[in-house]
C-alpha cells in the first residue's frame, strides 16, 4: 500500500516525460510493512462498518418538558387493591375532589372478590351494587319482657364458647353490641327464633356474643359490623355470614336449610330454593375482598379511598383492620396492558425513566394496632410517547405513603391521593435515515484507507532510507 506522491522515478526526473512511462518500483513491490497495513485497514473498515451498522439499528431517545394541555377534563383511575381483613359485605369506595365531587359507594365498573386468609381469590362476589335493604320484623315485646322468664339464646363468653360449640354439631351465633341500634331491632327477633327453634326440636344452638365484653373473642372471628350472624358446623366457622332478612322466618328457614344440607348433597338438591329460601350456603370462608375495575375522575386534586360502610350493619372503629395489597394503580388508557406492540414499545425500547410506573404495585400495607390506616399520595406526570405511528399518552406516578392516626370514633380508611402535575413529559423517539448511514459508510471506507495510506507512505520512507545508510 505504499504511497508513490513525489517519489522520484529511476533514471529520470519528475518532469521526465516520453510515450512509455513506468509505474515506480515501489507501488509493485510487495513488503511485510504492506502486508501489515493491508491487514490492519480491512481490519478497521470491518469493525467501524458494525459499529455503524449497530448504531444505525438503534433508536435514540430526546425529552423535554412542556405545559401539560390536555383538553380531556377527565382521567381514568384503574385499581386493584386487596382487603386482607374487610369482607366484601362492607367494602365501599368512594371518591372526593377539590371541584366539590363527593361520591360515596361507588358501584360502576367496580368488581368485588372474596379472598382467603393469605389473599387467594376463592369467591366472586358480584359486580359493586347498592346494598340490598334488609326487611326486619317489628314486635309487640321488647327484649326485656322477652327474656322475663329466662332466655333461649344463650349469653356465651370465651370461657363458655368452646363448650357451647361442642354441645351440638350446628350453632347460630349473633356477635353484637348493646348500643348498637341494628342490634336493638334484632334482639327480640333473635330471642324468639331461639324459642321457635327450642319448641321445634331443631338440632342447632341459638347464642348471642356481647362484642364490647368479649372483643378478643369477636377479633378472633373477624367481626367489624355489628349484628354479624355467624354459623357453625362441628366446632368451626360454616361459610359466609348471614346477610339475609332479620325475621323469625328467614332466620328459621337459614337454620334448617344448614340443617337440611347435612344428610344430602346441597348442590343436586334442586328444591332448596322452594324451600328454604335463596340462600348461598356452600360459599366457602372469606375473610378478605379484592376490588378491582376503574373510576373516572376529574383531571384536579383528590381522591379515592376504601372503608368499611354497610346501611344495615353499625361499622366498629376499633375492630376495623384495612391491612391492603396494591395490585395494580395506574392512570390512563388501560390498552397498554393488551396491546403486545405498545408493551414492547414501552418496556424494551424506551428507557427506564419514562416507562409506565407505579411505586405501589405489588406492596402490602399491615396495619398492627387499631385506629390506624395507610394514606398513599402520589403526583402524577402526564407522559407522551411520540413513535413512528402514533402519539401515546401514560401517567408515571411518584408516591409515597404513611400509617396516619384516627380518633377512635372515626372509621379508618385507605386512602389514595393524587395530583396532577401542571407539566407534561414529551418523549421522542428518533431514528437515522438510510442515506445517512450509507454516507457514513462511504465515510468510514474512504477515510480509513486514505489515512492507513498515508502512514504507509511515510513508513515506507523511513525504512527505505535506513536501508540506504546502511
Amino acid at each position: 500500500m505504499a504511497a508513490a506522491n513525489n517519489r522520484r522515478p529511476p533514471g529520470g526526473s519528475p518532469s521526465a516525460g516520453g510515450m512509455y512511462k513506468h509505474v515506480p518500483k515501489d507501488l509493485t513491490e510487495a513488503t511485510m510493512l504492506g502486508a501489515f497495513m493491508s491487514i490492519l485497514c480491512i481490519t478497521t473498515v470491518v469493525v467501524l462498518f458494525f459499529s455503524e451498522t449497530y448504531a444505525f439499528l438503534r433508536t435514540s431517545v430526546s425529552t423535554s418538558l412542556n405545559v401539560d394541555e390536555t383538553p380531556d377534563k377527565q382521567i381514568r383511575l384503574n385499581f386493584n387493591v386487596s382487603m386482607h381483613a374487610l369482607r366484601c359485605s362492607f367494602a365501599s369506595v368512594d371518591v372526593w375532589d377539590s371541584l366539590g365531587t363527593n361520591k360515596q359507594n361507588v358501584t360502576a365498573n367496580v368488581d368485588k372478590w372474596g379472598t382467603d386468609r393469605v389473599g387467594r381469590r376463592v369467591a366472586f362476589a358480584g359486580r359493586a351494587g347498592r346494598e340490598r335493604e334488609i326487611v326486619h320484623e317489628e314486635h309487640d315485646e321488647t327484649i326485656e319482657e322477652l327474656i322475663a322468664d329466662g332466655a333461649y339464646a344463650k349469653p356465651l363468653t370465651e370461657e363458655s364458647f368452646e363448650s357451647f360449640l361442642s354441645a351440638g354439631e350446628r350453632q347460630m351465633i349473633d356477635f353484637m353490641a348493646p348500643w348498637c341500634k341494628f342490634c336493638q331491632r334484632l334482639a327480640p327477633t333473635w330471642e324468639k327464633l331461639a324459642r321457635e327453634a327450642f319448641n321445634e326440636g331443631l338440632p342447632m344452638g341459638i347464642g348471642t356474643v356481647d362484642c364490647t365484653v368479649q372483643r378478643s373473642l369477636c377479633t378472633k372471628y373477624g367481626i367489624t359490623g355489628f349484628p354479624s350472624i355467624l354459623s357453625f358446623y362441628k366446632g368451626e366457622k360454616d361459610g359466609e355470614n348471614y346477610h339475609g332478612d332479620r325475621t323469625v322466618e328467614a332466620l328459621k328457614a337459614y337454620a334448617k336449610a344448614k340443617i337440611n344440607r347435612d344428610g344430602k348433597n346441597w348442590h343436586e338438591d334442586k328444591d332448596r330454593l322452594k324451600r328454604y329460601g335463596k340462600f348461598d350456603l356452600h360459599q366457602s370462608d372469606q375473610v378478605g375482598c379484592q376490588l378491582s375495575g376503574y373510576i373516572m375522575v376529574n383531571r384536579v386534586p383528590g381522591n379515592f379511598h376504601i372503608e368499611a360502610r354497610s346501611k344495615e350493619h353499625t361499622i366498629d372503629p376499633a375492630m376495623t383492620n384495612l391491612t391492603h395489597t396494591v395490585n395494580e394503580l395506574s392512570f390512563g388508557n388501560p390498552r397498554y396492558f393488551d396491546d403486545r406492540k405498545l408493551k414492547r414499545l414501552l418496556d424494551y425500547e424506551m428507557p427506564t425513566n419514562v416507562r409506565l410506573a407505579s411505586p405501589f404495585d405489588g406492596k402490602k400495607f399491615v396495619v398492627e394496632e387499631i385506629h390506624r390506616a395507610h394514606h398513599h399520595y402520589m403526583k402524577v406526570v402526564p407522559t407522551e410517547v411520540d413513535t413512528k405511528h402514533e402519539k401515546l399518552v401514560s401517567y408515571q406516578i411518584v408516591g409515597q405513603s404513611q400509617l396516619v392516626y384516627y380518633d377512635i370514633v372515626n372509621v379508618p380508611e385507605a386512602r389514595f391521593s393524587y395530583d396532577l402535575s401542571p407539566m407534561s413529559v414529551s418523549v421522542e423517539k428518533r431514528t437515522r435515515k438510510w442515506y445517512d448511514y450509507l454516507t457514513s459508510l462511504c465515510a468510514i471506507i474512504g477515510g480509513t484507507y486514505t489515512t492507513l495510506g498515508l502512514i504507509d507512505a511515510a513508513l515506507y520512507r523511513v525504512f527505505r532510507s535506513k536501508r540506504r545508510h546502511k
